[in-house]
């Protein structure tokens, strides 16, 4: 069952004072802008939100939210792109990392670190080399990284179910069970202590399809048992590319790219587990993917990545949505 969820109640949102209803995105006008880039990560981190990696070696780009400005701080040594951004104890950890040109990126040997406060980039724990992949889901639960899907040969093939554990204290990996299934190009999301792999395809150009594999159903990976499951229904609209956030008690998938359209899919659904069902929400103001979305101070924000299907145009632009005022308390 799908339901459509829209607010009602008058709030002021982003870069310029409006009125708005919760979820519903609108884009800002700000100082500065970031640089145009896709598959980047885009982090909360502190009191500021950070845009880093994409094709090409490109400075990280970070956003003041109170004063509405972009500025810029140093590169990576490397190109890095295709990676879920994560946060851990002050510090942002890109893992599952890919460099190099389509089609035949390589996953990192390592997980590259970003200190906001010295603006310099480190080394952080070893990737195995038999585990070593890009374009996989990533979150943190205390002290350990969770690393799941994923594909191994850049574009070509080689996705993965693989589901890792990695302490970030001592840098040890630990090999977990498998997902029910494999899928890249995706974002994971943690909520109720429970891991959510959406969206995301089987990336194939060898075989001449790229965008069309999509994966609909949803894997959930319960930390406490440590057993996966299958939601009952799946993703409304199949996507790879997409962001995945939890946020006010919602999973929600954002943008993406999909072989049914060649525009970016705009669409954002919510995934209800109290309710067991999916919400539809107002959807971006613009179509995007290759990109995340940043939860900070009662809103969600989103930045750059691609207009289209594939890569470009790459996008400057900066959107935000604010979350009800129930759930903003609960971020």
């Amino acid at each position: 069952m799908i339901k459509t969820l829209l607010g009602s109640v008058a709030l002021f949102v982003g870069c310029s004072t409006m009125v708005a209803e919760p979820w519903r995105w609108t884009e800002l006008g700000c100082t500065g802008e970031p640089h145009a880039r896709h598959e980047a990560g885009f982090v909360a981190c502190g009191d500021h939100l950070y845009l880093l990696g994409g094709r090409r070696v490109q400075p990280v780009d970070v956003f003041d939210p109170a004063a509405r400005a972009w500025r810029a701080a140093p590169a990576p040594p490397l190109e890095i792109h295709h990676f879920q951004a994560v946060v851990w104890e002050g510090r942002i950890y890109l893992p599952g990392a890919m460099t190099g040109p389509y089609p035949r990126e390589r996953g990192l040997d390592h997980i590259p670190v970003f200190d906001p406060v010295s603006e310099r980039w480190s080394r952080g724990p070893a990737v195995p080399e038999d585990r070593r992949r890009g374009a996989a889901g990533a979150v943190v639960v205390g002290d350990d990284l969770f690393v799941v899907g994923g594909i191994v040969d850049g574009h070509r093939g080689g996705y993965v179910p693989w589901l890792d554990r990695v302490n970030l204290r001592t840098g040890e990996w630990t090999r977990l069970t498998d997902a029910p299934r494999a899928r890249d190009h995706f974002q994971a999301a943690l909520l109720d202590g429970k891991i959510y792999a959406a969206g995301g395809r089987t990336s194939s150009q060898a075989t001449g399809q790229v965008f069309e594999l999509t994966v609909a159903p949803v894997d959930v990976f319960d930390l406490a048992s440590g057993t996966w499951s299958t939601l009952a229904e799946p993703l409304p609209t199949p996507r790879a590319g997409n962001a995945t956030v939890a946020a006010g008690g919602l999973v929600l998938v954002v943008g993406g790219e999909s072989g049914t359209q060649a525009r970016a899919h705009d669409e954002v659904e919510a995934w209800d587990p109290a309710r067991g069902e999916w919400r539809t929400l107002p959807p971006l103001a613009r179509g995007r993917h290759g990109t995340a979305v940043a939860v900070h101070g009662g809103r969600l924000y989103i930045a750059s990545g691609s207009g289209n299907r594939g890569g470009g145009p790459e996008l400057k632009s900066i959107e935000a949505a604010e979350l009800p005022p129930r759930a903003a308390g609960t971020e």
